[in-house]
């Protein structure tokens, strides 16, 4: 078993920047339960202390369910929602951290359930927050990104909480072998199981599984992970047909790729070409330069009743999609990246000039005309089978493949919930999936939400986005497991990551300002 390790490296490929995965003493739920302990402990803190926060005369969207509920207020106690009512039910204490609420909308605090944490703990965290993400699932499982998790938890860092992967277990060769993300080859079932196992006691949250994995392998890690019982998730590998993944328990299925497979009048035929693919370690591009004719013609051959037999095997197993429709817009339609995006400010010079390079020299260079037109097609399907699956009953989770170029920490989830609208969903059903979706999935059973006694993460938008979910962009204020991200302290969190982004010294231009820093109860 072989494990791929290094630091910062931009990838040709666009799988993301990857750090170095090193395995602790600890096992994962006493690791879980120390973490618990200290977020408990910091929340008995906050509520002693008085903290409180108080969101007057706005308007309550609760994607739970049930209709807005106009001109009330929202009492936040120590990390939880206290109360929701009129001005004569809800009484606003003298000492509260009052929000003006008025012409405002309140949803829950939303989720990224796909991003791939890059080790610049100076941008990631404070990005997230200040657009009103405040969870986020990482599948680019590495110690680093453990500590994170534990540390927002115990209320050190101030951070969106995070749910963390496993290194990518991938067969051998990997595709990644030597692009920088943290992986771990495994060539049999013996090996599969002993990854599973070392991930879980090295910390990881659940197993992430990928492209070249064979299937003794595959249902190895299944099996383990059912034994040890944690969810694995990931690509559908190219030896697994998508149902056969959902049956074996592969909770949620990463972008599209590969997926769309098993929805074509012509699968058996795709596959058999699919098994024919040569590619050694670490050429990812070989690989999508070869699979690029199969996804055309499975766009091309999208069977509407075999994919509803294959939709209802997946919502029945309760398996989730995950589109990541954001990188698939980078990847399919890279003549409309936005060179001059005005987020790149928010972003150091070895970022933007990663994403450069990759930009030329992955995504458009040697693309024919014909390229870019099967691309534009492709992209299209795309949106079509995502919406499809949602009309079938598969469970979509909003994730935007954060860390590839051009997905912005933060910004780029109310791309994503604009890419599922003009995928068909409604405001309210990309709302859900970004918010309440996600935290079921999770199990986070009080996340996601706006009710009494719910963990109060929530964003505090300056318009409607029922009416048009380009609104969720419009974030006034945020509040974060009860602490709250006023207007005015948002602006300084931008200010300050963009002065540091521009100096390139982030560690000493962040060491004491607002970004960082755990909000103070008033």
């Amino acid at each position: 078993m072989a494990a791929g390790l290094s630091r910062r490296r931009v990838l040709g490929a666009g799988i993301g920047i990857g750090a170095g995965l090193t395995a602790g003493a600890m096992s994962a739920p006493a690791a879980h339960a120390m973490a618990h302990d200290a977020m408990a402990h910091t929340v008995a803190h906050t509520a002693r202390s008085g903290s409180t926060v108080a969101i007057t005369g706005t308007t309550v969207i609760d994607t739970a369910g049930g209709r807005p509920r106009r001109d009330v207020t929202v009492l936040v106690r120590g990390d939880r929602i206290a109360a929701i009512g009129t001005a004569r039910e809800v009484r606003v204490p003298a000492d509260a951290q009052v929000v003006d609420g008025r012409g405002k909308f309140v949803v829950p605090g939303f989720i990224d359930s796909h991003v791939h944490g890059s080790g610049q703990e100076e941008i990631d965290p404070p990005l997230f927050l200040v657009n009103g993400v405040t969870t986020v699932r990482d599948l680019n499982g590495q110690a680093l990104l453990y500590d994170w998790r534990d540390r927002v938890a115990a209320g050190t860092l101030f951070g969106p909480r995070s749910v963390v992967a496993s290194s990518v277990l991938d067969g051998n060769p990997s595709l990644l072998a030597g692009l920088g993300a943290p992986y771990v080859e495994v060539a049999n079932a013996k090996e599969a199981r002993a990854a599973v196992r070392a991930a879980v006691a090295g910390g990881a949250d659940f197993i992430k599984v990928y492209v070249r994995l064979t299937p003794d392998a595959y249902h190895a890690i299944a099996d383990e992970s059912r034994r040890l019982g944690v969810p694995f998730v990931g690509h559908t590998p190219d030896a697994i047909s998508l149902t056969e993944a959902s049956a074996a328990g592969q909770r949620s299925f990463e972008h599209v790729y590969t997926n769309w497979f098993a929805t074509s009048s012509e699968e058996e035929e795709i596959r058999r070409r699919l098994a024919e693919i040569s590619v050694g370690g670490g050429e990812y591009n070989s690989w999508f330069n070869q699979t690029h004719p199969l996804e055309v013609r499975a766009a091309r051959t999208f069977d509407p009743a075999r994919a509803r037999k294959v939709f209802r095997r997946l919502a029945a197993d309760g398996s989730h999609q995950v589109p990541t429709l954001a990188q698939h817009r980078v990847f399919d339609l890279p003549e409309s990246v936005a060179l001059h995006d005005d987020r790149l400010r928010y972003l150091p010079a070895a970022t933007r000039d990663g994403w450069q390079a990759q930009l030329e020299q992955v995504y458009l260079a040697g693309r024919s005309a014909q390229d870019v037109a099967e691309h534009q097609e492709l992209f299209r399907a795309r949106l079509r089978w995502v919406a499809a699956a949602h009309r079938a009953g598969v469970p979509v989770l909003a994730g935007t493949d954060t860390g590839t170029a051009y997905v912005y920490p933060g910004f780029s989830l109310h791309d994503e919930l604009e890419n599922l609208v003009e995928a068909g969903f409604s405001p309210l059903q990309a709302l859900q999936a970004a918010t309440v979706a996600p935290a079921r999935f999770l199990g986070l059973r009080d996340v996601g939400t706006v009710r009494r006694d719910a963990i109060a993460d929530l964003a505090v938008l300056d318009a409607d986005p029922l009416a048009d979910i380009r609104n969720t962009r419009r974030v006034h204020a945020v509040v974060v497991r009860g602490m709250l991200i006023s207007a005015d302290r948002r602006e300084r969190m931008l200010g300050d990551i963009e002065a540091a982004a521009a100096t390139g010294t982030l560690s000493e231009r962040l060491a004491g300002c607002a970004c960082t820093q755990v909000p103070q109860a008033a």
